[in-house]
């Protein structure tokens, strides 16, 4: 009689998350549906590629930065990376949506919201999107480990008819039905716990929003200035896109060099640079910093060596090079 009440319990469980799961299911299948079915963007040589995105991670991703870096700065292995990550994507949403070995996707609903999380947290320009998305998913892979699913779901289907699947052992814990697990209230609040730590972390990483000053990394652009050289033709240093918006580039409108007073001694303008030659913006990876209509764009996460002829100029002690964002923004950095 007490087993019959706890799978009763257990299916009820499953059944009352049937909103959850299937948008949770849709949200992580849509990926796969908008990314291959609607939109190719798995095409490297096309706008919209979804590894020139995923390149919009790297520079405040928390923890998995390392592996971002290795993919952006190896093509090919990236787009393997992006084919096999919507594929899972695919498979996971659609077994979450039918309801079809629901533990295990669920894993995998967590796992992929983890990726989320920590290599996008930082992003979302009026709110805070992709942080959003990652602690929820988290939590919805976790509650949809402990329910399974239900009424309305394969894996029920299977279970009433007895198949024989649903008699292995290892089925109520990939699948659904009754999950026995000694200390089930410890289990549960263990795992919020850290999952409502994790939350509190990234939210505080990313965003400051536990306490003390708020910040958002995706409202203004910010690029940094680094590894300048230079000899008695050729100035070059390291330009990198660290912040803004995704879905918006850096549009630089004006490169100066400086004395040591702060004076011009020699301009790149709007014109120039918007025609600058492509032979002298060496990328590193994925997203590239390249000529536009009006200016040079410099994409979120883009990162690249430029090489300015000085022509004659000779860099002295106390020069710096100034970058001018179409906004008003800039930035400055002394040359050594």
């Amino acid at each position: 009689m007490k087993l019959n009440t706890n799978r009763t319990a257990q299916n009820n469980a499953g059944l009352y998350t049937l909103a959850l799961r299937w948008v949770v299911g849709w949200t992580y299948f849509s990926a796969f549906w908008r990314r291959l079915i609607i939109d190719n963007k798995l095409i490297p040589e096309e706008a919209g590629y979804i590894g020139e995105k995923f390149n919009h991670f790297l520079p405040n991703a928390l923890g998995i930065k390392p592996i971002i870096e290795y993919l952006v700065l190896n093509p090919e292995a990236l787009h393997v990376a992006m084919v096999s990550f919507t594929i899972v994507e695919a498979i996971v949403g659609l077994f979450i949506i039918l309801g079809l070995f629901t533990r295990l996707m669920s894993v995998g609903v967590f796992l992929l919201a983890m990726g989320i999380l920590l290599g996008s947290g930082w992003i979302g320009t009026t709110c805070l999107d992709e942080w959003q998305i990652g602690v929820l998913g988290v939590a919805s892979g976790f509650t949809l480990f402990l329910t399974g699913s239900g009424a309305y779901s394969l894996d029920n289907y299977l279970m009433k008819r007895q198949h024989s699947v649903t008699k292995k052992k290892w089925f109520t814990f990939l699948g659904s039905g009754n999950l026995q697990l000694k200390n089930m209230p410890k289990i549960v609040l263990g795992g919020a716990i850290i999952i409502i730590g994790l939350t509190l972390f990234t939210n505080q990483v990313f965003h400051g929003g536990v306490f003390g000053t708020l910040h958002n990394k995706s409202v203004r652009p910010k690029v940094e200035i680094s590894n300048i050289q230079h000899d008695d033709s050729v100035l070059s240093f390291e330009m990198y896109r660290v912040e803004g918006a995704d879905v918006y580039g850096s549009f630089m409108i004006g490169i100066e060099i400086l004395d040591e007073n702060k004076q011009v001694v020699k301009s790149l303008g709007q014109e120039e640079l918007s025609q600058y030659p492509t032979s002298k913006i060496h990328n590193h990876y994925v997203a590239k910093i390249k000529p536009g209509k009006h200016s040079l764009i410099l994409p979120l996460g883009a990162k690249a060596d430029i090489h300015i002829d000085l022509k004659g100029l000779e860099i002295k002690d106390n020069y710096s090079v100034k970058l001018i964002d179409i906004s008003g923004v800039e930035w400055v950095a002394n040359i050594q």
